[in-house]
């Protein structure tokens, strides 16, 4: 018999993010980084003319992964503080570098590089998702460029569209986004080496007042941790502004979803198109009929969330009073990774449904012949007046019809018969009303423009992302 789970579970480690991202956001990759942010340190500052020998920096190399978390956790209890902990922890096995480890730098020098390390690395990951699923919707759309559907204005029949036009406007939604993602990544920096007040004075002094190296201390800790440049100026910690800018592009990217999300649930309703349902899926506990839009579902859920959360970077960013306040430690250890997990997560159904979308056209030409003849009452009018009418009496005959038409579908129940009436109308005997009907002569440029942009805008993302994408794992729950 298993052992009773007695504590809270977080959901988007337990059942929805993938173990990539959350191995990203997990203790062994965090504390891991933070011996390798020591380890360069000191590399640069040996090479520098510090105190610090090649044996000392051997002994930080063969003990950056054998983190006793057991031994840390009992560090932080007495001391009350995780960087001096793990500073105790990691030199209790690398006993010889003992006496160099975190030699100049604040707890933020750790906790901050290491934020924008992973940070950046969980935000490529995030675009090679985003490029998936940017892929997939551009094969939809093709697919489907020419397929005509009734198209919905404040959620009411309106002109036609193709299913293919359609899919690139939830494409360009997430292209937008894409374009948001990539700059934040080309002009993602870190925080560097600079001490408690963002001065640098610990460092100064460690160089006996050389300003020449301790800039290029910086310079060359930077390149070796793989960015090019700090932020140019910082209290303690890196601008929380940078934490407010990915909150937004996050939370774009689960609006964009959202939308997605919630219309498909509305053309689920329709019958017209539908995610992917297992050959097991149950859809209800009750009515085993139902076939419910669990998958978009989930995605107007979690994007729900991430949305939320996009005020709090800002509000941590406008009370950073001076040059930090700890106000902001609790908050990012939350709301980061958090966001970051969920929208990991969001994309990941986002591709599942795209790969095994469902259309049923003939519930769409169905749908689309309900309405037709109301849009198609403006060419049956220009016809009949080329056919030698009056354009007024016509107008008027047609608006007759139609409202009749109307109460019969609304107030009766029936079928649009407004095409019967106007074909028993001698005004319109000169028109061939059906083929005023063919739906290719409503949906105007919508196929071209499926072609237009795939070119423009979805080849580029797939030669960028090409043998990057992120793989459609399979749902967990």
């Amino acid at each position: 018999m298993s052992e009773p789970r007695l504590y809270y579970d977080n959901p988007l480690i337990e059942r929805y993010a993938s173990r990539e991202m959350c191995e990203l956001f997990g203790p062994q990759k965090k504390f891991g980084t933070w011996r390798r942010l020591w380890l360069a340190l000191a590399e640069v500052e040996a090479e520098l003319g510090l105190p610090i020998t090649e044996e000392q920096i051997q002994d930080m190399r063969e003990h950056l992964d054998d983190i006793d978390f057991a031994l840390a956790a009992s560090y932080e209890k007495k001391l009350r503080h995780d960087v001096m902990a793990h500073v105790h922890t990691f030199g209790d096995c690398a006993t010889k570098a003992r006496p160099i480890i975190h030699l100049g730098a604040t707890s933020c020098f750790v906790t901050d590089n290491t934020d924008a390390l992973l940070y950046r690395s969980a935000m490529e990951l995030i675009a090679q998702r985003l490029a998936a699923v940017i892929d997939r919707l551009g094969s939809f759309s093709e697919k489907y460029r020419s397929m005509a559907c009734l198209g919905y204005t404040h959620l009411q029949p309106a002109q036609p569209t193709t299913v293919g036009k359609r899919a690139c406007l939830w494409n360009y939604d997430l292209i937008m986004d894409m374009g948001d993602l990539e700059h934040r990544l080309a002009t993602a920096k870190t925080l560097g080496n600079k001490g408690t007040t963002g001065t640098q004075a610990s460092f100064l002094k460690l160089f006996g007042g050389d300003h020449e190296k301790v800039r290029l201390l910086e310079k060359k800790f930077c390149e070796k941790i793989g960015f090019k440049e700090p932020f140019a100026v910082t209290g303690q910690t890196y601008p929380r502004k940078f934490d407010a800018q990915i909150l937004d592009v996050l939370a774009g990217i689960a609006a964009s979803c959202h939308k997605f999300g919630t219309d498909l649930r509305i053309l689920a309703h329709n019958k017209e198109m539908e995610e992917p349902f297992e050959k097991n899926q149950i859809g209800s506990s009750a009515m085993a009929y139902k076939r419910n839009p669990m998958r978009s579902e989930r995605i107007c859920s979690l994007a729900r969330f991430v949305m939320s959360l996009q005020s709090s970077p800002a509000m941590t960013l406008a009370v950073q009073w001076m040059e930090r306040t700890l106000d902001d430690s609790a908050n990012r250890r939350l709301v980061l990774p958090q966001a970051f997990l969920a929208v990991d997560a969001i994309l990941m159904i986002y591709l599942n449904i795209v790969d095994g979308m469902v259309v049923y056209p003939k519930v769409i030409q169905r749908n689309l012949a309900r309405e037709l003849p109301f849009m198609a009452t403006e060419n049956i009018l220009m016809a009949a007046v080329e056919a030698g009418g009056d354009r007024q009496d016509l107008h008027e005959r047609i608006r007759v019809h139609s409202q009749a038409a109307a109460a019969q579908v609304k107030q009766e129940g029936g079928e649009n018969d407004l095409l019967d009436r106007l074909k028993a109308d001698p005004a319109f005997a000169k028109v061939d009303i059906t083929s005023e009907l063919d739906p290719s002569r409503f949906i105007g440029r919508a196929p071209e423009q499926v072609t237009e942009f795939l070119e423009t805008q979805v080849s580029p993302i797939r030669r960028k992302y090409a043998g990057h994408f992120a793989s459609g794992d399979e749902l967990r729950v």
